[in-house]
């Protein structure tokens, strides 16, 4: 039997209006006039026999019937983009676009990165690192590294590393006027923050340090600018392994002490639920894993 569909160029506008429950910025999505969401909302309404939207002065809700509609349109349409993603994948098999973190990026990925290049000289990797999470669909973002607790919605999620953290220093600082030898020897040296959710109080009060004052020193939103600012010897960062795990192989840092402490979110790899058909994704997600081993 064929199957009983409503217009399909009337979806993406009811999609996009129940998603931002106004017309004027469905129409600011898809570029077309406010008139032309309206009409194509009371035309799939018309059809379907049922207000989809309770149409206010400055406002429109979605009725019941509507958000149990929006729902399944949504998801449905997003299948339509990733089949679409999918078949168009040969057009665009050299280019890998990538979503994470500026620290992850800068301080475990990019320096590694000419590795997964010589291995796959046919593909080009895009970084993007936005501090939103990226919509797979909508920003065209093939794989994602995301740090969290695992649950993304409709997505693979594997999980990828833990995280800890842990003080970290110049080598310089481990000798001079106040060399550090223990916890209580920070009192001489300048604290480096970042906005990490495990902060020097945590550490210092685990460590059983008192008279340091854990709000003092200078502060980074960027993760990779305040490792940066460690490896110049600005001070004493409490460092997230993943991102200086680099810098301590290569003696650009140290641990001075042994306490670190464990994160309870970690890093996971997160991508579409069909992207590993695609060479170039499964090529990546592979080569993260045997980078985390070989380290």
């Amino acid at each position: 039997m064929p199957r009983r569909l409503p217009p399909l160029t009337t979806l993406p506008a009811f999609d996009a209006a129940a998603r931002h429950l106004s017309f004027t910025k469905a129409a600011a999505e898809l570029n077309v006039t406010h008139g032309a969401i309206s009409r194509a909302v009371r035309n799939l309404e018309e059809t379907l026999g049922t207000l989809l939207f309770e149409r206010g002065t400055r406002s429109v809700q979605l009725t019941q019937t509507g958000r149990q509609y929006a729902g399944e349109i949504g998801a449905a349409l997003d299948r339509i983009a990733t089949a679409t993603a999918a078949a168009t994948a040969s057009r665009s098999s050299g280019v890998l676009n990538v979503s994470t973190s500026d620290g992850f990026a800068g301080r475990w990925l990019v320096p590694r990165l000419h590795r997964f290049h010589r291995a796959n000289p046919d593909v080009d990797v895009r970084l993007s690192t936005s501090g939103a999470f990226a919509d797979f669909i909508r920003d065209g973002i093939d794989i994602a590294i995301r740090f969290g607790a695992g649950d993304y919605g409709d997505v693979v999620s594997e999980f990828l590393s833990e995280e800890e953290v842990t003080p970290v220093c110049s080598p310089e600082l481990l000798q001079g006027k106040h060399p550090l030898r223990s916890p209580e020897d920070l009192r001489h040296h300048r604290l480096i923050h970042d906005n990490f959710r495990i902060d020097w109080a945590t550490w210092l009060e685990a460590a059983g340090v008192s008279g340091v004052n854990s709000e003092a020193g200078v502060r980074f939103d960027s993760a990779a600018y305040a490792v940066e600012a460690a490896v110049q010897g600005e001070g004493v960062l409490l460092g997230r392994r993943a991102l200086v795990s680099a810098d301590i192989a290569a003696g650009r840092l140290v641990c001075p002490f042994d306490l670190a402490l464990k994160s309870r979110w970690s890093y996971y790899v997160v991508y579409p639920a069909d992207a590993l058909r695609q060479k170039k994704v499964r090529s990546f997600r592979d080569w993260l894993y045997a980078e985390l081993k070989s380290q």
